[in-house]
């Protein structure tokens, strides 16, 4: 198992298979969402941060980036559950322009939010919960995940009640 740690910066397996597909814009219709072939260093975490909060005493420890969207917004995974895999940990994005949330409870129910045809950014800025199934993405998550398939409203709404202060807790952060 990887366990979370400061320094922990190993790619997942189903992150690396992600970054393979190719996501189709559509003119604004599809998904918007680029996937890293790696994370994020800390360093680029960390400025990136600095960045978004305005904060340079601020530090990206507890974020993995994995993606984004086209004008700058990251998905990333959120190291909160101490001592858990980084595959148990939250996935949130942080928009370009502030929009902030948390997309699914863990990398498992990501890959079903990827597979109905949903990018991190159409979660959270539009909370757009219809998307049209990708049968790729749905191969990869049929492969990787480990929680049942769901509909992404109810995976969403899981993950943003049981972490229903992110955005309060990033609020903190900024300057």
């Amino acid at each position: 198992m990887i366990e979370t740690t400061g320094d922990d910066h190993r790619f997942l397996p189903a992150l690396a298979d992600v970054a393979r597909v190719e996501f189709d814009y559509d003119e604004g219709e599809g998904v918007d969402y680029e996937p890293y072939a790696a994370f994020d260093s800390a360093e680029e975490t960390t400025h990136w941060l600095r960045q978004w909060t305005g904060n340079h005493e601020v530090d990206g420890d507890a974020y993995r980036v994995f993606g984004q969207d086209g004008t700058g917004g990251l998905a990333a995974l959120w190291c909160v559950r101490p001592g858990r895999p980084l595959a148990d940990q939250p996935v949130v994005f942080l928009g370009s322009e502030g929009d902030r949330g948390v997309v699914a409870g863990n990398l498992s129910d990501f890959l079903w939010v990827l597979a109905d045809g949903l990018g991190p950014m159409e979660v959270v800025e539009h909370e757009q919960y219809e998307g049209r199934p990708n049968a790729a993405l749905t191969e990869l998550a049929e492969r990787h995940a480990i929680t049942p398939r769901r509909a992404v409203r109810e995976i969403v709404t899981e993950a943003q009640a049981e972490f229903a202060t992110f955005s309060e807790d990033l609020d903190k952060l900024c300057r």
